[in-house]
């Protein structure tokens, strides 16, 4: 009767986790860029009551006789599927179609996003919402090699669009142009994207920023289109990859899961208090 009760407050514990992972989700249906997580599980250990034997002596043999101890939480993954392209018609909206993350600079160092409503600041620095500035370079390159502690150095910098500009563009290439006052075209630099061997490995650090751990490996730093990168869509912004039809279904399968959980609980309570009661 112990065992059943306990397994139950591990499936109540599990299930609690899964419900505050979907809730998460559909909180943030219309974060801009936002990678859904989601939870799975594996049984915990099998106390053997009976081993296995082989055939031998005119008798066959026999399978093992175990019973599970319950269940715990195996992972929680961010599934980094595409979000969809939502057209805004802004030029410093700038949405990915493919694999790649935005670099930018923040007081923690560098960070990762997918994230691309950007705007400028007095100075005319490109930012994110958050004041953070948006790591561009100064040529095309597949591999721009690893970001500096400090901005602008060699290939990177910080992109700058300068009083007065016109006609600003935004290519597939992450290449920033503008018309300038004497009506010339200037070019700002490229926005950069960074790629890992793993991205399931980064971690979210808030605000819409991922960070490197050890188990995603280092970023691949390049512009736009090269290198396996997506391509940048001036006008667009990414949209969330959650899906609500999904979100609220498996919000059901946890809650009814939940309750499955409580009444193994209050069953083996019952059995119980029928025990303690033989005897009156």
């Amino acid at each position: 009767m112990l065992r059943s009760m306990y397994s139950g407050i591990s499936g109540l514990k599990n299930f609690q986790t899964k419900l505050d992972v979907v809730g998460n989700n559909i909180a943030n249906v219309n974060t801009f860029g936002y990678k859904k997580g989601r939870v799975t599980f594996k049984d915990l250990v099998n106390q053997s009551v009976g081993s296995a034997s082989g055939n031998g002596g005119g008798v066959g043999g026999t399978n093992p006789k175990q019973v599970g101890l319950g269940a715990s939480m195996s992972t929680v993954d961010n599934v980094y599927n595409q979000g969809a392209l939502q057209n805004t018609g802004r030029t410093l909206d700038v949405g990915i179609s493919g694999e790649g993350f935005y670099q930018v600079m923040t007081a923690e160092g560098v960070r990762y996003s997918r994230s691309g409503n950007f705007y400028t600041d007095l100075q005319g620095n490109l930012v994110t919402g958050d004041g953070n500035y948006v790591i561009g370079s100064t040529t095309a390159n597949a591999n721009l090699g690893a970001v500096p502690a400090t901005l602008p150095n060699g290939s990177y910098k910080v992109l700058n669009i300068p009083p007065g500009a016109r006609n600003l563009a935004i290519g597939k290439d992450g290449l920033v142009t503008y018309i300038n006052p004497t009506g010339n075209l200037e070019n700002v630099g490229y926005i950069t994207l960074s790629n890992f061997a793993n991205p399931g490995g980064l971690e979210k650090s808030g605000v819409n920023l991922f960070s490197a751990s050890q188990n995603s490996g280092p970023a691949v730093n390049g512009t736009p289109s090269l290198n396996g990168l997506g391509q940048l869509t001036s006008g667009t912004l990414e949209m969330s990859n959650v899906d609500l039809s999904e979100e609220f279904t498996e919000m059901i399968i946890a809650q009814r899961g939940f309750q499955a959980n409580t009444r193994i609980i209050t069953t083996s309570d019952q059995i119980l208090e029928e025990l303690v009661n033989l005897k009156r």
